[in-house]
């Protein structure tokens, strides 16, 4: 498991909105392909950052790759007109999906990746006849949408959670990739991949954090990586 890729997922919501393309291509420069996009309709949660057309230009600006997080009431909608924009993997939430195949089938019918998300109390037996067909399986570690709220801190039981699933996806000998998103920081890299996150979604408290460059930052959490690699390796 120590040869694990472990891919940094840095999060649209964090960089400059009214510069949208040069902070993305900032993000792009330093070598990661991986974008993570949030689609809310501000009922799920009570924020809406980014629309659609937004979303449609600024895929025509870059080379990265979106991971594309889906946080609606509505999720068919925003699944196809997430597959018009080209994104490269589709999330949406178990919690809102009255019709979870229909959705996942939708995603994989059209080549791209698909993935569930899941709140941080929704349990992961919730997962059990559908694990099979994710690609990817998103632990939300704070209540989605509220990432504005600083004193919202990263749930007690995340690494249990993300252990839990580590182990659930290793006894069925799946390859389904585990995304971490909600106050992943540099304290909390480390435990978090130990435990088997593979995707981290960089937000203010890693790759955007106050008082350094992106660079540094990056590195940071690069080495945070390492450690928690190192850790599981032991």
């Amino acid at each position: 498991m120590q040869n694990r890729k472990i891919d940094i997922a840095p999060s649209i919501m964090c960089a400059d909105l009214c510069n949208l393309e040069a902070g993305v291509n900032n993000i792009e420069e330093l070598g990661l392909d991986l974008l993570h996009v949030d689609v809310i309709d501000g009922y799920f949660s009570p924020s809406m950052p980014l629309g659609i057309d937004t979303i449609k230009q600024l895929k025509t600006r870059t080379n990265m790759k979106f991971d594309v997080h889906i946080m609606a009431k509505d999720n068919e909608y925003f699944i196809q007109e997430m597959i018009q924009i080209g994104a490269e993997q589709i999330t949406f939430h178990l919690e809102t999906s009255n019709h979870v195949d229909r959705h996942l089938q939708l995603v994989k019918k059209s080549g791209l990746r698909a993935g569930i998300a899941l709140n941080p109390a929704t349990p992961l037996s919730e997962l059990e006849y559908i694990l099979p067909y994710c690609d990817t399986v998103l632990l939300m570690l704070i209540n989605p949408g509220f990432a504005t709220d600083k004193n919202e801190k990263q749930v007690a039981y995340a690494v249990e959670k993300v252990r839990d699933l580590r182990q659930l996806i290793d006894e069925k000998g799946l390859d389904t990739r585990i995304e971490v998103d909600g106050r992943v920081s540099f304290e909390t890299i480390p435990g978090l991949v130990s435990a088997g996150a593979d995707i981290l979604v960089a937000g203010s408290t890693s790759l955007f954090a106050k008082g350094q460059s992106l660079e540094d930052n990056k590195k940071l959490m690069e080495e945070k990586i390492k450690a928690g690699l190192y850790e599981e390796a032991k």
